[in-house]
Order: C-alpha cells, then structure tokens, then sequence
C-alpha cells in the first residue's frame, strides 16, 4: 500500500507538472502570435468600388499595390476601402492571399454627377473621403491603385494633418496624400457635400482640392532627423509621386526634389501600365508587370491564355488542311447576281482581314504580361488572317504587310537608347512614315487580287449550268 501510494504521487506530482509546462507553451505561443499580429500606429490605404466597365483591372492593380508594399517590409498596416458590392471573393483573396485589412462602407453619394463637364467613371471617389474615418491610426497614407513603388516612403508618416503633391504646377494631386485621420473632418467633409460644396470636377480631385485652398502656400515637407511627427499642412516634394510623363519626356528620372519614390500614370485610361499592350508604347509597363511578376503573378489568367494559343493554333492547321474546299462554297446564278455577290465578298473580304487585327485585343486577358500578350496577339493574328487569305485565294505576304508594320513599330518604340522621349517620337513617326507606302500598296494588291479570284470561273462556278455529259463533246 505505500508503495502504491508513492506510485500515486509521483503520477499526480507529473500531471501537474506537465499542466505547468502547457500552460507556459500556450501563454508563450499567445504571446507569439500577438507579437505576430502587431498593431501598427500608421497605415498605407486605398479604394475599392463597383460599376465601371475595368473593375477587375483595378482589382489587379489593388492586389499588385498592396504586394509591393509588402515586399518593401513597411511598417504600417495595408488598408482597403472597399464598397459593400465589392466580391465576397475579392475581398478573401486581399485578406487572406495579401494581409490587407478590409473595410467595407457605402458609396457616399456624389451630389456633382450632374454637372456638366461631370466624368462618370469618377462617380465613386468620393469613397476616399473614408480615410478621414480610419481613426484608429495616427497617420495615414492614401493611395490610387496606379502607384508604382521605386522604394519604401515609411517617412511620410511623419507629415502633419495634411500634405500632397503638386504635380501640377497649382493644384496637387490626390492620388498620393498624407492626413491625420479625424472623425470631426470627415463628418464635416460629409456635410459639405450634403451642402453641395463647390467641386470643379465633381471627382475626389476637385473636392478635397477646395477643401485644402492652401496648401500651395504650405512650406515642403522634410522629415525630422528624431522620428517625430509634424502637425500643420506641408507640400509634399515631387519625388513621392513623379508622374510618368516626365519619363517619357526625358527618358530617365532627373527629379531633384526628394527621393524618386513613387511613379504615378495619371494619363489616357487605356495606357495604364497593367494593360498589355501599353508596352513598349509607355516604357514603364514592362517595370509594373516585372513588380507584378515579383508578387501577384500571372496563375489567373494563364488558363485562358493556354486556351487560346490552341485555339489560334488549330485555326491555323484547319485553314491550311481546308484550303482546296473552303474557297469553292460561294457560287452564282445570273450576271446580276454576281455583281452582288463579288460585292458582298469584297466586304466579307476586307472586314475578316480588319477583324484578324481588331479582334485579338477584344479577347486577349488585358492584364497578362506585355510579352505574352503581344505574342498571343501576333499568334492570333496571324491565324485570323489565314482565314481571309485561305478563303478568297488572297497573297499572304501583302495580307500580313500591316501586321509586320506594327511588329517593326513595337521594336522602334522598345529600343532601349534614345537620349530623350523626343527623338524616340521622332523615330517612331518616321518608321510610320517611311512604311506607310508600303502598307498602302499592300492594300491595293491585296484588292486587285480580290477581284480576281472573286472572276475566276473555279471560285464561282455557275449554279445554272450544270456539267455536260460524259462523252457530250464526242458525238459533236
């Protein structure tokens, strides 16, 4: 018995002693993981909304921004302002695929959209008046989805209540801006726009600019050396937000004004730099798309990209196999019906021949890699093409003069050594005025053997007369 009951201590005296070490493993692990989860004074924010034609192109770029920012290791949360019909789906992905933290709200009503020189596309942006709301921050920085991040800019949140950009030699620019959230300012904002508060272009840009008259009179914004914050308004030097144009100018950066940080594309909508084909027709594509490579990928879009390049592909074989058939099923009747007939060709003709250009950019991914989706549209072009010159017997070289025109211009506007944006206009508009003859010629070769192979007896043989008999022509 005293044996046993030794025994029996032991064992209690060992459970609780493995309690105690559980205890301390999980209050340790508890400690990890809100060392884990660290709760940053600032934060780096942008929008999110529904109803415009490019809502997944900007989804992109949102998910390509916020990674960048990861991959810089800044030191402060990653904010999305997302409208409450943005996809349940999308906003997974930014939480749980990007680390970004979600904030749903309502669409603030915007009370300019019937304004004459209104913008629909800018119906929404007021929503970037909900960053005034993020009170939970110190500092905040704003963003629009096209920003590109040259290096991290943790500095500016040592700016005052206010501080932007002037790119714009009078008024900033509102897709980079510092502010100290507020509850106070954003309920006034609210209530200036209840009031109908003057907004020269009912967007984001002309509100918060007539918020802020005077900050062009505000001194430049310079990091103190001691990490503290600044209160008042400051103007922020034109490296945190070099718009691109000056690059395409200049080719290079030579931007004195504090570090080239952030490149912004404030430009033509259908030239943002996520789009294809927007390089080597604006340089800087290619960097946005290596940054996306660097973070987000391409895995989305590859399937449809695979799908396609078979489908180009097996044009291509069909076309060739077919061609002795597929030029024999368009037949006439009469003399009057054949005028109509090679009419009605001649523009089937010239429109599949448009189409094999037009097409290819309608159905190609728009945010695939330049390179890729170049190739996939030379590829598809080339397919389409064949369909036209297979059909109506048509040369294929002078068929595919426009298409090795736009190849030639793409390497003229790639060329990596010009001095300045300048002479590459130059070049690229003498190559365009140099092939210009040739395209056109082209063109009339191309409608000079339409038109005979639209009279050739075997293109279009006669359905009235039907074949003699055999051994007609023997007996007379």
């Amino acid at each position: 018995m005293g044996w046993s009951g030794e025994r029996r201590r032991y064992v209690v005296t060992f459970f609780r002693v493995l309690l105690v070490l559980l205890a301390v493993v999980q209050t340790t692990a508890f400690q990890g993981v809100k060392l884990k989860k660290k709760e940053h004074r600032n934060a780096y924010a942008t929008m999110m909304y529904m109803g415009t034609p490019r809502d997944y192109e900007f989804y992109v770029a949102t998910r390509v921004l916020i990674r960048s920012l990861v991959k810089l290791q800044v030191d402060a949360d990653l904010i999305v302002i997302a409208s409450l019909d943005v996809p349940l789906r999308w906003v997974r992905a930014l939480e749980e695929e990007d680390g970004a933290k979600v904030v749903r709200v309502e669409n603030l009503n915007n009370p300019y959209k019937g304004q004459e020189n209104f913008d629909k596309r800018f119906k929404l942006t007021l929503n970037k008046l909900y960053a005034w709301s993020l009170v939970d921050y110190d500092r905040v920085v704003m963003l629009d989805a096209d920003n590109l991040f040259l290096q991290k800019t943790d500095e500016l949140f040592q700016c005052g209540q206010f501080c932007a950009v002037f790119i714009n030699p009078c008024i900033f620019h509102t897709g980079l801006f510092v502010l100290q959230p507020s509850r106070e300012v954003f309920k006034d904002m609210v209530h200036q726009l209840e009031t109908g508060k003057e907004n020269p272009d009912g967007a984001d840009q002309g509100f918060i600019g007539a918020y802020f008259p005077d900050l062009l009179d505000q001194p430049m914004f310079h990091p103190p050396l001691n990490g503290s914050n600044l209160d008042g308004q400051y103007r922020l030097p034109l490296g945190y937000q070099m718009d691109a144009s000056y690059y395409y100018l200049r080719l290079r950066w030579r931007v004195p004004c504090g570090p080239n940080s952030v490149i912004t594309f404030p430009g033509a909508l259908w030239l943002k730099p996520w789009y294809w084909w927007s390089w080597p027709v604006l340089p800087l594509g290619i960097q946005w798309h290596e940054n996306r490579r660097q973070t987000l990928g391409y895995a989305a879009e590859m399937p449809v990209i695979i799908v396609q390049s078979i489908i180009f592909l097996g044009i291509l074989a069909m076309t060739h196999l077919a061609r002795p058939s597929i030029s024999k099923l368009c037949y006439r009747n009469s003399d009057k019906t054949t005028s109509l007939i090679q009419t009605g060709l001649k523009f089937m003709a010239i429109w599949s021949i448009l189409a094999a250009y037009i097409v290819p950019f309608a159905i190609i991914p728009r945010t695939i890699h330049p390179l890729v989706g170049w190739t996939l549209y030379f590829l598809g072009s080339t397919a389409l093409s064949s369909i036209a010159i297979n059909s109506f017997l048509l040369p294929a070289i002078q068929v595919f003069v426009p298409l090795v025109g736009i190849f030639g211009s793409l390497l003229v506007m790639a060329y990596p050594w010009y001095p300045n944006g300048v002479v590459r206009a130059l070049a690229v508009f003498g190559f365009a005025f140099c092939y210009a003859p040739i395209a056109w010629g082209s063109v009339g070769k191309v409608m000079a053997r339409l038109q005979v192979s639209l009279e050739r007896e075997q293109f279009l043989p006669k359905l009235a007369e039907s074949s003699p008999p055999s051994g007609f022509n023997k007996l007379y």
